[in-house]
């Protein structure tokens, strides 16, 4: 199988407006945001999704978690609040099989989403 999307970005094969990077994850804007403000941040370790991490991607997942908030706050939304988002499978909204943080603020968010 080939490189997802979100590998391709990792690896700098496709342009993406990159809003933070380190040596474990990249954060970039969404090209079809669902809200003022919308952010992916992807581990560069391509795990197709959460159900299928292993116990030895705690230390990834807990980078990726920090760094989406630490995000998050770069980008303005901290005193008002964000929402994360991680989807898994098909019904639940996953269009790329590489697991994501989605980063949403900058409106009032409902709940339940969706």
């Amino acid at each position: 199988m080939g490189k997802t999307l979100f590998e391709k970005i990792c690896d700098k094969e496709i342009p993406a407006d990159i809003v933070y990077e380190d040596d474990q994850v990249v954060a970039f804007r969404d090209i079809d945001p669902k809200a003022p403000t919308h952010v992916l941040v992807i581990p560069r370790k391509p795990i197709p999704r959460i159900n299928e991490a292993q116990p030895e991607d705690q230390k990834l997942l807990g980078h990726l978690l920090l760094k989406a908030a630490d995000v998050a706050r770069s980008l303005g939304l901290g005193e008002d609040g964000f929402r994360l988002v991680l989807n898994n499978g098909r019904d639940a909204g996953e269009t790329v099989p590489h697991l994501h943080c989605h980063i949403l603020g900058g409106r009032k968010m409902d709940w339940p989403p969706g």
